[in-house]
């Protein structure tokens, strides 16, 4: 399969910062790209902060329901910066209000003094210890400012604009589950043309970008299920009954058990896709992950056990149920690429823990591959938007002022977080 790698354009350039709803172009020096003002402490935010040296340092953040990732960009001298990435399983419903102290001990991994700024992501509003998405939102701007009030942090809205935290809180709903965006912009920033295929923990996102602009339809969770570019299937912590309702046994195919005996990481354990390491989230029966304890969960799915099934047995329904993930993710990608007309064939950025995923389901289209920065280094596919995030948050600052241009229809977009 031919892999294509477009170099992104260096910092110092006047950089169109692609679009969601907005079109970011260089007007001037008389506006800011980021709105608002920030309380937290003396940092001017500016482009001459970043062209006298100042803004040298800038952290990106993804927080999420079960894992919080964190990406340093450190600027010693020329456009290429050094990339550095943290990536810390936490269940928040298990233990919220720890964390402030996890952001904390995640910054303390990826560098020893304060950064200039923090761009902020995040889905973890969504979880169900939070009884909405309005209260998710706040208590994870909370925490953030609980963790570091000294350090400016902006929040990326779904209107493609960086907020301040203060200002972020008045309206939450702008910023609930904005982490896929944060990737998008930064793909028609750097590709122009691209498919986003970013296979996670937990769900894959499902991302047309044509003409340097963002081309999704959905923005919130709801919309991008509607739209088939939000898909609950993941490389780690799906139930194995949200992805097959049978499976071929012994010359018939027999119903699988719904109860929750395992996931898709015992999948790609037996198959040897993912390392014992990679397997990040909690198993199902509480034991160890590894190939033999995986094979046993997956043996419990046709409600039977490792002396009734046989090795080969296993192993042919793990190749199963990666056949029907794949599948799953193989309609998603042609549902989205369904409406795009004679402009379907974009290239695939594979992205995520599960981006050997995405690769195979290129393969099997046939659509050719982009590859990564080599400055984003072999770990940041896998926490791209945080990376991104902090991308796009010093090329903001660098370019200085917007014109905005609707992507929307002209009756205008709705405040999500509506009173």
């Amino acid at each position: 399969m031919a892999r294509i790698f477009r170099p992104p354009r260096l910092p110092d350039e006047k950089l169109d910062v692609g679009c969601w709803g907005l079109g970011l172009k260089v007007q001037g020096s008389e506006k800011s790209l980021i709105r608002g003002t920030c309380p937290f402490g003396p940092y001017d935010l500016t482009a001459s902060t970043l062209n006298s040296g100042n803004m040298s340092l800038i952290v990106g953040w993804d927080v999420g329901g079960v894992h919080t990732k964190a990406a340093a960009l450190e600027y010693e001298s020329g456009a290429v910066p050094d990339v550095r990435v943290v990536a810390r399983p936490f269940e928040i419903w298990r233990a919220k209000d720890r964390l402030p102290d996890l952001l904390r001990k995640v910054l303390a991994e990826l560098t020893d003094r304060p950064p200039q700024a923090m761009a902020l992501t995040m889905t973890a509003e969504l979880s169900d210890v939070f009884r909405t998405k309005r209260e998710g939102v706040r208590f994870v701007l909370d925490s953030v400012g609980a963790a570091f009030p000294e350090i400016p942090v902006y929040v990326l809205s779904l209107a493609g604009e960086w907020v301040p935290r203060a200002e972020a809180y008045g309206r939450p709903l702008d910023f609930a589950a904005d982490n896929w965006l944060a990737t998008a912009l930064y793909a028609a920033d750097v590709y122009r043309d691209a498919l986003v295929l970013d296979v996670g923990s937990t769900t894959t996102d499902v991302i047309p970008v044509r003409d340097g602009q963002v081309a999704a339809l959905g923005r919130t969770d709801l919309d991008r299920l509607l739209h088939g570019e939000l898909v609950y299937t993941g490389v780690l912590r799906t139930p194995l009954a949200a992805i097959v309702r049978s499976v071929p046994l012994r010359g018939r195919f027999c119903p699988v058990s719904s109860e929750y005996f395992a996931v898709t990481g015992d999948v790609y354990l037996v198959l040897g896709r993912i390392r014992p390491e990679d397997y990040t989230c909690p198993t199902p029966d509480g034991r160890p992950p590894t190939a033999e304890f995986a094979r046993e969960r997956l043996a419990r799915l046709v409600c039977a056990d490792v002396e009734e099934l046989t090795p080969a047995e296993v192993d042919a329904l793990a190749a199963y149920v990666y056949e029907s993930q794949l599948w799953q993710l193989e309609a998603a990608v042609r549902q989205v690429r369904s409406r795009l007309g004679d402009r379907a064939d974009l290239p695939v950025l594979p992205l995520g823990a599960g981006a050997f995923l995405a690769e195979e389901v290129a393969r099997r289209i046939g659509l050719p591959l982009l590859d990564l920065p080599p400055a984003w280094g072999p770990a940041g596919g896998r926490v791209a938007p945080c990376v991104a995030a902090a991308y796009l948050l010093r090329s903001a600052v660098q370019l200085g002022s917007i014109a905005s241009r609707r992507h929307f229809p002209s009756s205008g977009e709705p405040n999500l977080s509506s009173h």
